[in-house]
């Protein structure tokens, strides 16, 4: 159905654009293979006008026109319907080729470059790329996790959707029902922030969590979307950004980089072990277990039963 009245409504734009003179309903509806497969005029006429009323939603000016005759025209006039050129300095230039190759790993790099390649063609200047030479970093945003482009897709369009989630001490995933907002991508891992319906709050899933496919609902949201400050709080929030305390725990002598770079202390305890105080925020219970044997929590008691019941829900496995 949506690939229909896409195909529809572009034939409408094309026909309105290509045309020197106003064209009629009757025209059009001559000139377009779905008006013509209308059951009645009157259904013809409601097609006619909620592609009308979509298209000059979407920026195309529809100018109306009545002939001598009394019989109204319509056209979409190309000089009113052009957009102004691109005008992008070397810096803007530069920030648009280093988005594109954030981009590379992702399932966004096919039109990721091929927008710049647009661009390009149009007139934007070739920037020197301070990442292609002479340095060993490259910008990446990598994107493994199946579900990413369904729910990038959701987002945008603002469809509800459902899947299944796996919590971190959970044995089995549970369905969940989600009106998601957007993703975020924090330490290399990608979060969906937005509405769970079954528990009435918002809710932040990590995407390689998600098990099975993701899946598409019909109807509209049943809660405001917030902005995207208070969203991006919520990821970092529930993504263990946030600290609200201190945590003490053992760690193996050289492992747990990631862990050692965020401490506020660290005292060597010798036989291969040393003692870090970090931040302790909602979520590092999850982050801990990814270093398995090579860490112990010693307090505070909360993060250490969080972390027991993780291994214990893994181990099951």
């Amino acid at each position: 159905m949506a690939i229909a009245k896409a195909e529809r409504l572009m034939n409408l734009a094309l026909c309105l654009l290509g045309t020197r003179r106003p064209l009629s309903k009757r025209e059009l509806r001559g000139s377009i293979e779905a008006y013509l497969e209308a059951g009645s005029d009157d259904a013809f006429n409601r097609m006619f006008e909620r592609d009308k009323d979509d298209l000059r939603e979407l920026g195309l000016i529809i100018e109306t026109v009545e002939n001598l005759d009394g019989e109204t025209g319509y056209l979409a006039r190309r000089d009113s319907n052009r957009l102004p050129p691109i005008t992008l300095d070397a810096e803007e230039a530069a920030a648009l080729g280093l988005a594109a190759k954030v981009w590379q790993q992702a399932r966004l790099a096919g039109a990721a470059s091929g927008a710049l390649q647009k661009l390009r063609a149009a007139g934007m200047p070739e920037a020197e790329d301070a990442y292609e030479v002479h340095s060993a970093l490259e910008p990446r945003i990598p994107v493994h996790e199946a579900a990413f482009e369904p729910l990038m897709l959701a987002c945008r369009d603002r469809r509800p959707v459902t899947f299944d989630y796996r919590k971190g001490n959970a044995a089995k995933p549970e369905q969940r029902q989600v009106e998601p907002w957007t993703l975020e991508c924090w330490r290399g891992h990608w979060y969906l922030a937005g509405w769970d319906r079954d528990r009435g709050a918002e809710r932040v899933f990590r995407l390689s969590r998600i098990t099975g496919r993701v899946r598409s609902r019909a109807g509209a949201f049943t809660t405001e979307v917030p902005d995207v400050v208070t969203v991006r709080e919520t990821v970092e929030s529930w993504a263990g950004e946030t600290a609200t305390r201190t945590a003490l725990i053992r760690l193996r002598t050289g492992a747990g980089y990631p862990l050692r770079s965020r401490a506020v202390a660290v005292r060597e305890l010798g036989n291969g072990w040393d003692e870090l105080e970090i931040p302790y925020g909602h979520g590092l219970d999850a982050w801990l277990v990814e270093f398995g044997p090579d860490i112990v929590v010693q307090e505070p008691a909360d993060l250490r039963a969080d972390v027991v019941d993780r291994l214990r829900a893994v181990a099951k496995d």
